[in-house]
């Protein structure tokens, strides 16, 4: 039988059951798993101690009362079970495999479970994230906006939750980009069950799903304002599409914000209640986003000259083009002689005035 895709080298198949034992113990989060691993010096000697050793530490005996119980160990046996199966992971935060910027956190998570390519999380993400009950035009805009930004080769992280989160992953996954998903549950109890074929996607096509939780954890509402840590963690910057003022996607920001990341707000009409949690991110100092031109400049210090402005009346230079024949982006590239990311910002502007759209990877003009 083949071992468990291990989470370093150095650490022994009794040592990761170990570990695995204790993140599914009750009331153990990233802070004392830490704090006993730095007490012990391993996961095993961690279980073995008294119950008195672990009180010395301040931890509570609904932590160390079920660490030797059957349950826990078949539910430690069944992780173990799980990672021997392809495409399935186990990154510890002293892996080299760990995403650098999540280690940055006080509260990284001592372990990420990981279905698809963990390589992805250690490429130039950009979180996008907003309401669950998004607007037609908010779900539009983050489509497109994750379509451009997965094109020109950001990594798309989110939540898989329902509305704008669902449109980001998607447009990423149409632009034969990468997409994270960040999940508030186990990675064996995927939620929402309407997301299933889009999560199957994900990993399909180069991306991955990610949990900090016990691979078996149902959906928790504690759980989900948890992950957020981790989307924003990830990230270089957070893109908050449409959300209200008691959206979870504020919280993300919020997190983003401590985190020293950038944090990004599309405006809206004033009277869409959707529209107002950005724009109390942007009082509070969140970069105002209109066009995907605005991330980019921040993200990678590109300014893009631009062509020169059409004369009033003109056609706009990608428009014709596509008047004549529908186009991939790299076939705009080569016939208009500007740089991707130049491309990519216009087709963005043009799609969200309703002039282009998308269709099987070629780019074509709506008629008028």
């Amino acid at each position: 039988m083949s071992q468990p895709s291990a989470p370093s080298p150095a650490i022994s198949p009794a040592e990761l059951e170990a570990r695995l034992r204790l993140h599914l113990l009750p009331e153990l989060g990233p802070r004392r798993f830490r704090k006993l691993l730095g007490a012990f010096a391993s996961a095993s000697a961690a279980l073995s101690a008294p119950a008195s050793a672990w009180r010395a530490l301040g931890l509570p005996a609904t932590c160390a009362e079920p660490r030797r119980s059957a349950e826990i160990r078949e539910r430690a046996a069944a992780a173990l079970a799980w990672l021997e199966q392809p495409g399935q992971h186990l990154l510890m935060w002293n892996d080299a495999r760990y995403p650098a910027l999540l280690a940055e956190l006080a509260d990284a998570p001592p372990l990420l479970f990981v279905a698809g390519d963990p390589g992805i999380l250690e490429r130039p993400q950009l979180a996008m994230v907003g309401s669950r009950r998004a607007s037609k035009p908010g779900l539009d805009t983050a489509h497109a906006f994750a379509r451009s930004l997965a094109g020109g080769g950001f990594v798309i992280t989110s939540g898989l939750a329902l509305g704008i989160d669902g449109a980001a992953h998607q447009g990423a996954l149409d632009a034969g980009g990468a997409t994270v998903a960040v999940l508030g549950t186990g990675l064996q109890c995927l939620y929402p069950a309407r997301h299933q074929r889009l999560a199957a996607q994900i990993a399909e096509q180069g991306g991955a799903l990610v949990s900090e939780l016990p691979l078996d954890c149902p959906p928790q509402a504690s759980n989900f304002p948890r992950r957020n840590r981790i989307i924003s963690g990830l990230s270089l910057g957070v893109l908050v599409v449409e959300a209200s003022p008691s959206s979870g996607s504020l919280i993300t920001a919020r997190l983003a914000a401590e985190q020293g990341r950038e944090v990004y707000a599309i405006p809206g009409s004033i009277h869409h209640p959707g529209a107002r949690g950005c724009h109390q991110l942007i009082r509070d100092g969140a970069t105002l986003v209109e066009s995907i031109e605005h991330i980019l400049e921040a993200l990678r210090g590109w300014q893009a000259p631009g062509p020169s402005p059409a004369p009033e009346g003109a056609v706009h230079p990608l428009l014709e083009l596509l008047h004549a024949a529908p186009q991939s982006s790299e076939a705009l590239v080569q016939a208009s002689g500007w740089a991707l990311s130049e491309v990519l910002a216009a087709l963005t502007e043009l799609e969200l005035d309703g002039r282009v759209c998308s269709e099987a990877g070629r780019w074509l003009a709506r008629k008028p």
